[in-house]
């Protein structure tokens, strides 16, 4: 049953993810023959470890990889993506915060945009393992392709192991996009932002467990995630908030920047 194990693994009481409507996916997988270019997005999230969601629109759902490392642009630069269970449609515009349970954390929408096959028959290249596209994204563009790997990759499985890698076009070039750029396309704001629309407080008041990440890279993120949305909330600059030494400063752009090519020189003031 299509979405079977997304609701398995989701406790709708306490997750603000869509739940997903039956009705609506078959609407939409029959709709999907009419449609010239489909929908898909890349979810940014960090829960117990940071990595990014590829999800594109099949059969009224969206098929979904997750991707440890983010897409690149470099061709010589295959990305590990590890093949999810599908979610609904209506994930694909999700931004916010999972307070507990499965994939507790920050999600942001990094990118979206449209995806057309480069082979005819969708099905049958994920059969095979091998499936090609054209992307239309704000910040994805151009010809790419997914590759099963069998678990032949370091921290693959199985057939849940894929590869995302960037074809060779006007589109690619050694620009780490995940650094040059972000933000979410839906609210321009970074993971402290989107925590601080809802509670910083829930994470804040249990350090000891309760956060979705509480050790290693991801658990420090999240601490100084907290401690910005904190000054967010109230109504302190998250500027004012000291870096800790081993810090590194994250690339700032804003999303109308990546509209243009991603390999192009950047103006200088």
């Amino acid at each position: 049953m299509p979405l079977e194990k997304y609701k398995q693994k989701r406790n709708f009481q306490s997750s603000p993810e869509p739940s997903g409507d039956l009705a609506l996916a078959d609407k939409r997988a029959k709709e999907q023959k009419d449609k010239k270019s489909l929908f898909f997005c890349v979810q940014k999230h960090l829960a117990s470890h940071l990595h990014y969601d590829f999800r594109i629109e099949h059969h009224g759902v969206l098929l979904s990889w997750a991707v440890p490392k983010g897409p690149s642009l470099d061709p010589k630069t295959k990305r590990l993506a590890m093949h999810v269970e599908d979610h609904p449609f209506e994930y694909g515009t999700f931004e916010g915060v999972i307070p507990e349970g499965y994939g507790a954390g920050i999600v942001m929408l990094w990118d979206q945009g449209t995806w057309i096959p480069e082979v005819p028959d969708v099905d049958a290249a994920l059969k095979k393992g091998d499936l090609k596209f054209t992307l239309d994204g704000y910040k994805l563009k151009g010809s790419w392709v997914l590759v099963r790997t069998g678990g032949r990759y370091p921290g693959g499985s199985g057939d849940r192991s894929w590869l995302l890698i960037k074809h060779r076009d006007e589109w690619a070039g050694e620009v780490d996009i995940t650094t040059f750029a972000p933000k979410s396309v839906k609210s321009d704001g970074d993971f402290e932002d989107i925590l601080a629309q809802d509670r910083p407080d829930v994470w804040e008041s249990d350090r000891g467990g309760g956060r979705p990440a509480t050790g290693g890279e991801a658990g420090a993120m999240l601490a100084k995630i907290i401690e910005r949305a904190a000054a967010i909330k109230a109504g302190r600059p998250p500027e004012s908030i000291e870096s800790k030494p081993s810090a590194k400063p994250a690339a700032r752009a804003k999303t109308s920047s990546v509209k243009r090519k991603p390999g192009a020189k950047r103006r200088t003031k």
